[in-house]
Order: structure tokens, then sequence, then C-alpha cells
């Protein structure tokens, strides 16, 4: 049996794990980063996604018969589907992790984010405050480089400057925010994780319009960096290595984690100190996978919380045709959104939404092909079907809305007793139900998307048909609480019956919101760190 040993050992590679594994490295402490897929070549992947016919989030990477992973192409490929609703999360097992695929939105969530139940009666409170986050919030944007106008408050309440200036609004964004003043919307740039200017050897945003599924140049942040500075320290990284089991020692500390490559042959990784960071599906995957004989229900499940309160966004989107051209395709994915409706009393009733405004046209990578193909399909030709296609995709409009979910012990996941994967390892059963309060903050939504879409002259109207989760967004799983009979983790993402085994990452979540979560989770990843180098006697 291969066997490995570290002071930390660090179970995946994304956003959480690598941040740890630098900060830890960085310190003198011996890091081992368990990371179950391959590493990204990012000409490779470019390559990839220009082949592609699909251009789905995860079609520029490399696919890991050992290491599967959910994909729009099939929601049932790897989840099991129990329903009501189908769960469209989606992430990466890869170097880097899912920041590979994502938007690049960074921003820090708002105070009443940690204080749903006091401040509006509903879900829960957090067990630390906006204030215990902000000086890892600010560090978190300096290692990740953000970029952002510190006038526009997207998040909670700011002391510095971002590290860059903004990333510039549209010509789109420009159209959009005039047309909508005189409703009493505002549109703001967003904060994001991606250059405006040369910051950490990585070049400026070349404004490809593809950074969703894939940065071509390295402009947009993506947990590799890390991973690479990790190593650079003197961390140790070992791909390919799929996690099956977190073995206790009879004091309830985390001696081991087995796992195996993808020829079934077995490792161990021994430590002072565990890390769990693999996204929120996979790491409750691992603690149930984990049970034993005095851990029946799983590793740090004697509170039965693991794999519950699954959490997502709920998405609603909108697509017209403008009456004035607004040339998309030009700059990230998305660079503005509207401000209202991201926090207020309102919360009491229904959920907060975030609006924003596509820079892809109606179709991510794909609609100017799309259009073409609908066009010739009413037998245009020649002249006519060039300056048609000019016509419409200059004035093809997506208007996107977000809403945050409540926390629900019914929904989560389990461990399928039947169907297995390529390693023989259970597939994760989820269970999913959109809630009302999401229904009722998207209702609201919709009937504000009519109101934009009128104020443009839209035309060639179409609403989604039904609501869906988000594809980005995945939380909850092993959320942080003060007591251990109703959470998994406590507020340093220590877990409560492990006192050497952290769970960092979304899954620590007690609540989402209408906000990206990455830098909440950058936040809370900095923070832990530092806790687990305070328990190793080690003080920066």
């Amino acid at each position: 049996m291969e066997k490995i040993n570290a002071d930390v050992v660090i179970i995946g590679a994304g956003l959480a794990g690598s941040l740890c594994a630098h900060a830890l490295a960085g310190q003198g402490i011996k890091v081992l980063l368990l990371e179950s897929g391959p590493s990204v070549d990012r000409a490779e992947a470019v390559e990839r996604f220009n082949a592609s016919p699909s251009k789905r989030p995860n079609s520029p990477y490399p696919v890991s018969e050992h290491a599967p992973q959910p994909d729009g192409g099939d929601w049932n490929g790897y989840y099991v589907q129990t329903g009501p609703d189908v769960f469209h999360g989606t992430y990466l097992r890869v170097v880097g992790g899912t920041t590979w695929h994502w938007g690049g939105f960074v921003q820090r969530f708002r105070e009443n984010d940690f204080r749903m139940r006091t401040a509006y009666g509903v879900a829960l409170d957090w067990p630390i405050s906006y204030g215990d986050l902000v000086p890892w919030y600010e560090r978190a944007e300096r290692e990740l480089g953000v970029s952002g106008n510190s006038v526009v408050q997207f998040g909670g309440t700011r002391r510095n400057p971002y590290p860059m200036s903004e990333i510039p609004a549209t010509y789109s964004d420009r159209v959009v925010a005039k047309a909508i003043s005189p409703l009493g919307l505002n549109l703001g740039t967003f904060p994001q994780a991606r250059n405006s200017e040369v910051y950490d050897d990585r070049p400026p945003c070349c404004g490809s319009a593809s950074c969703v599924p894939i940065c071509p140049t390295g402009a947009k942040y993506d947990a590799s960096v890390h991973a690479r500075k990790a190593v650079e320290r003197g961390a140790q990284l070992v791909t390919n290595a799929v996690a099956h089991r977190l073995i206790a020692d009879n004091d309830g500390n985390i001696r081991a984690v087995r796992f195996l490559r993808p020829d079934r042959s077995e490792g161990e990784a021994t430590g002072k100190i565990f890390i769990l960071s693999a996204h929120a599906i996979e790491s409750a995957k691992l603690l149930l996978l984990s049970a034993d004989e005095k851990n029946p229900n799983g590793i740090a499940n004697g509170s039965d919380q693991v794999g519950r309160n699954l959490m997502t966004q709920i998405d609603f989107d909108s697509r017209f045709l403008t009456a004035e051209p607004v040339y998309p395709h030009r700059g990230p994915v998305l660079t503005s959104g509207i401000l209202e409706m991201r926090d207020g009393a309102f919360r009491g009733k229904h959920s907060a939404i975030g609006t924003s405004f596509g820079n892809f046209g109606w179709a991510r990578a794909r609609g100017p092909l799309l259009a073409s193909q609908a066009l010739a399909a009413k037998g245009l030709r020649g002249k006519e079907l060039e300056q048609q296609l000019t016509d419409r995709t200059t004035r093809e409009l997506l208007i996107s809305s977000t809403a945050e979910t409540l926390p629900n012990a019914e929904n989560r996941i389990t461990l399928d007793p039947v169907l297995h994967d390529s390693l023989g390892l259970a597939r994760p059963r989820v269970s999913y139900r959109i809630d009302d309060y999401a229904r009722a903050g998207l209702a609201v939504a919709r009937e504000r998307h009519e109101k934009v879409i009128a104020s443009l002259g839209g035309t060639e109207i179409t609403h989604d048909k039904e609501l869906s989760t988000s594809t980005f967004i995945i939380a909850g799983t092993a959320r942080m609480g003060s007591d251990p009979k109703t959470s998994v983790v406590d507020s340093e993402l220590r877990s409560h019956q492990h006192p050497n085994l952290f769970v960092v990452g979304s899954s620590a979540f007690p609540t989402v919101t209408a906000s990206q979560p990455s830098m909440t989770i950058s936040a809370l990843s900095l923070r832990a760190a530092a806790s687990i180098a305070k328990q190793l006697g080690v003080h920066s």
C-alpha cells in the first residue's frame, strides 16, 4: 500500500483546499494536498472547448472515469436523482476545482446574511458575524486578485478599496442602465476575481465572453494558482487519488485517509490534522462512506446532519430582442447587476433576488450558431442571411434572476445502496425540492423582468417555462453551528466530534444568499487555516 505522511492532509485541491495549503505551507507546515482528478492544461482545455458541440460547463475539462462528476448533458449520469425536483449542481474534480468554469464573481455576503433568524425570522443565524470575516475578506480579495468599484455595495460594508479597479460596464450595460433608471432600478458593476490590469503575473481580461466555462488567458482566477503556489512553498500535491475512507482512532481523532488510484490500488495518508475540502457533495459523501463501529452514521455525523440541508440558488431567465443594438459577446460573461432587492425586510416573506444581464446573447458561446441555424431553417441564404443574423445577434439580451433558498433537512444527499461508480464507491443519491420561499421571490423577479423588457422595447420574448436549481451553486451538507446536536462543525470549521478534522468550503454554510459563495468560502478557509496553524503550535 502506498503510504504518505504530513502534518496536514488536505482532501480536495479546489478553492478552499488550495488556499489552506498555500497558507499553511507558507508557515513551514508539512502539507499534503490530495486531489481525486488530474491537473488541467489550459491550452488543451481551450482546444477541447472549441471542439465541443455542447459548450457545457464541464466540456473543456478531462473526463476521468475514476472521478466522475455531474454534467448538464445527463443529470442522472452521476447523481441518483430522487426528486421531486431535479438538482442541477455541477462541479469539477480537477486541481483548481470548480473555479475553472466559474464566472469569477466575488461579492461578499451582507451583514444580515449572517443573521437571517434574528433579522427576518427565517432560517437560522450563523455562529459568526460579518465583522468576524472582514479581515479575512480583505485578505482573500488580495490573494485572488479582485477588481471592483468600492462605491458599489453588492456586499457588506467595506473598509478598503479593491486591489484593482473595476472591470468596466459594457455598452450593453450602459444601454440597460439608462432604460431601467425610470423604473427606480440601478445597475452596478460586479466585483470579480478577474484582472483589470496585470496582477500576480497574470494578464488583464481580454473580454472573450467565454470565461464560463474557460478563461483562455488566465486573467480570471482559478484555484490552480494557489495549488501551484502551495507546491512552490513545499506542499506535496498528489493527483488522481480518490479519498474513500477516513479512519478514526479510539479517541475520536482522525488518524488516516485511505485513497484509491485509477487502477484500484489503495494508498493511505496519515497526519496530525485533516482538512476535508471536496465541495458539498463529495465532502458529505466521504463522511458517510467512512462509517465504522463507533461512528455508524458516518464520520462527524453524530448530529445526523451530514448530507442534510443541501442548498443552492434557483434561477429564472428571460430572453428577448432589444429595440436597438446592444452588441453582446464583448467582455466577461457578466459585468453588471441590479442593486435593488438583494436585502431588506421582504426577506421575511420571500427570497432576496439577484438580477443580472448576460454579455453573451441568448446562449453562452453558441448564440450566433443557434441563430444562424434558426434563420437558415427558415430558408434564408446569402446576403439576406448575413443581414438578419447581424440584426438578431446584436439585439439578443438575456436577463437572469437568482433566488436564495432556505435550509431544509430533507434536501440532502445520501449514499445510493445499489448504484456505484467505476471504483465501486456509492454514487450520491440526491433528494431536492425547490421551496416556496424562492418561488415567491422569483414571482417578484418575473414582474421585474417584464418591466425591464418593456423599457428596452423588447420583442420575441421568452421566459423559462419552469424554475431550475443553479448549475454553479452548491452549499450545505456539513453546516457550522455552536450546538453539536444540530450542526457538523463549529465556528472555526472544526468537527464537533473529531478535534483534528476540519470541513472547509460551502458545505459548512448554514444558509445561502442571492450572492455567489466564493468570496465567503475563501475568507472562511483562510480563517480556518489560521486556527489550524495555532492548533499545531505555529503562530504567524
